[in-house]
């Protein structure tokens, strides 16, 4: 490694990133033919914007900087502690989403190490910075720049962070040294697999995006389909079930970046008060998080769920409050299966008198469904 990779990778760290790895621009050809193996058989389903197209940009990048010779790869750890909530009716949220945004602290260290890196190649040196948010296929750079090598359940695994990291790239103009990729894998374990609850995990490094939780708590705008609800626990924005059960990060080195850590008791939220946020309560609480990409519909869809999985006849007021009052239907619907688990008197009170009253169709097909399950002969 020369002078200037060595330059380049200290920068990388100075801008406050934890492992800095770098490959060639050449294209991804076997990430390309697997992403759109997986568009054209329905696993990609859900999210409109992953097309051919884009996977065709996002395995090339010399499409997406002309003259590219170099793809630098960035990673920075978000692993850190989770909150302690003695109340036992809380919901789980991903941990990547304790922090601050990370596409907006992303992009800030990354236009930093661009400024620093202009000054040390070249002030006519050329790059486009993506932090997950573009077309560019991060996990594969990450994998072929050496900064981790690829987890079964799809997540890049790297040797003392885990696959708790953030990746992010830069595509430059400048030729460099490439890295070589690290020579590991994930041998014969396949936990990840066994306990996804939904079995999302198809095949190895193979993800059925319909049946992931974190499609299902934040990319998914309408109803959760009725055959998963059961299977998703007390998750109400993500899941990290596949990368906490994964041996790789049972020594993941804890992080203290501050980014990080400002919202750590989002790590276990108070259910049943979630019920109550208006859209400007809402808003004000997870400003700055990357939680409001759930919407505030989205997302009481979601607390309803878990308070359904949790079973606690607690909730019952709450949830009888949301199916009666004004709350988009979305939220209402799935209220309504929330106190179908539940079951207890007072739940099935409340739903056979919304039962006679309701003018959603929605709302009542759920209302119906939740009032059989309690009566399965009938």
């Amino acid at each position: 490694m020369s002078k200037l990779e060595t330059q380049v990778k200290d920068l990388g760290l100075k801008s406050g990133f934890d492992l800095v790895g770098i490959t060639s621009a050449e294209k991804f050809m076997r990430d390309e033919k697997a992403s759109i193996e997986r568009v054209r058989s329905g696993l990609m389903d859900g999210l409109p914007w992953y097309t051919e197209d884009r996977v065709k940009k996002a395995n090339n990048p010399g499409i997406l900087l002309e003259n590219a010779r170099s793809v630098i790869s960035l990673a920075v750890s978000y692993n850190t502690r989770e909150h302690k909530n003695k109340n036992k009716i809380t919901g789980k949220l991903a941990r990547y989403s304790w922090g601050e945004d990370y596409h907006d602290v992303i992009k800030e260290r990354l236009r930093c190490f661009v400024k620093e890196l202009k000054l040390l190649a070249g002030e006519d040196v050329k790059t486009r910075i993506f932090v997950d948010d573009g077309p560019m296929n991060d996990r594969a750079t990450a994998e072929r720049a050496g900064v981790g090598w690829f987890g079964k359940n799809t997540n890049i695994l790297t040797q003392n962070y885990g696959s708790w990291v953030f990746l992010s790239q830069v595509i430059t103009d400048i030729e460099l040294v490439p890295d070589l990729p690290l020579n590991k894998t994930c041998g014969s374990c396949v936990i990840c697999i066994e306990e996804c609850p939904t079995d999302a995990i198809v095949a190895p490094y193979v993800i059925d995006n319909t049946k992931c939780i974190s499609f299902l708590t934040i990319e998914l705008r309408d109803s959760i389909p009725r055959e998963l609800r059961h299977l998703m626990g007390d998750w109400i924005f993500g899941c990290d079930i596949c990368q906490d059960v994964c041996p790789v990060n049972r020594k993941a080195v804890i992080s203290l970046d501050p980014k990080f850590t400002r919202f750590h008791e989002f790590s276990a939220l108070d259910l049943i008060p979630l019920l109550d946020l208006s859209k400007v309560e809402f808003n004000k609480i997870f400003k700055g998080s990357a939680i409001k990409r759930a919407k505030i519909s989205g997302f009481q869809r979601n607390v309803c769920v878990a308070l359904g999985n949790i079973g606690d006849p607690v909730a019952v007021p709450a949830l009888s409050k949301v199916i009666q009052a004004d709350y988009p239907d979305l939220v209402r619907s799935h209220a309504a299966w929330a106190l179908g688990r539940i079951g207890d008197k007072s739940a099935m009170e409340i739903l056979n008198s919304q039962a006679n009253l309701d003018q959603s169709a929605e709302v009542l097909e759920e209302i119906r469904e939740a009032i059989a399950s309690q009566n399965p002969k009938q």
